[in-house]
């Protein structure tokens, strides 16, 4: 693979990217109309719960500050979330930095406002296509588009169908949010060194939850795999 190349930005790039994207959709609409009916239940009017999407455009972290979502913040409550989002969040400094060899031969204000439509499944994606000599940046911000359109629209329906459901737990809602992480976690097996770090981060993460309230067991199980996992590396 070249050390350099020339990146470009084009319509065919775009449109090539949206396509690809295209047999992802189905799991992304179901996700976006369970964020969307979850908000139903917490009280978000549609305007709401459809600005949310289209500003943050963070899907996991999104629904798990949903879960915590409550009418009276303290300033330990907002910490704590916002703490929380960080953590879960955290895994983008990552993604963007294995994109920066790609978008970083943009200009400034080309690549830092595509970073905006990063997301898991387009970022995999572009990763793929760049990893096989793709160059053409219209690749990624054309997955990333289709990908926060959807999200959006998948958000108001789910929250106009989700608005007259009495317990999103009776069809399963409350099932999205695992579901989704294993299905972002098959995908990066590479063998038997994940178990360290998956391991660890498993058992500490159940440990925690029966020991301290909230969502303390999300970021102690995550930092407690990643520095297993980061021993266990060679």
């Amino acid at each position: 693979m070249p050390k350099s190349r020339t990146v470009t930005i084009t319509r065919a790039g775009f449109l090539h990217g949206m396509r690809e994207t295209l047999p992802l959709l189905p799991g992304l609409t179901v996700f976006g109309m369970a964020f969307g009916a979850a908000a139903a239940q917490k009280g978000f009017s549609l305007f709401e719960a459809a600005l949310s999407s289209a500003l943050v455009f963070a899907g996991l972290a999104q629904m798990v500050a949903l879960e915590g979502w409550t009418r009276t913040w303290t300033p330990a409550g907002l910490l704590a979330l916002g703490l929380l989002t960080f953590t879960i969040n955290m895994r983008h400094l990552l993604m963007a930095a294995a994109m920066r060899p790609w978008l970083g031969a943009l200009p400034p204000w080309q690549s830092y406002p595509s970073l905006l439509l990063l997301a898991d499944n387009n970022w995999a994606s572009s990763m793929r296509y760049y990893a096989q000599g793709g160059n053409d940046a219209g690749y990624f911000i054309g997955s990333g588009v289709i990908t926060w359109a959807l999200w959006l629209v998948s958000t108001a329906a789910g929250q106009i169908i989700g608005g007259g459901l009495p317990d999103p737990k009776a069809v399963a809602i409350d099932l999205v949010v695992p579901a989704f992480f294993v299905a972002m976690l098959v995908p990066n097996w590479r063998g038997r060194r994940e178990v360290v770090g998956w391991g660890v981060a498993a058992a500490v993460s159940v440990g925690v939850s029966f020991v301290l309230p909230g969502w303390w067991f999300i970021i102690i199980g995550a930092l407690s795999g990643a520095i297993a996992g980061g021993f266990a590396d060679d």
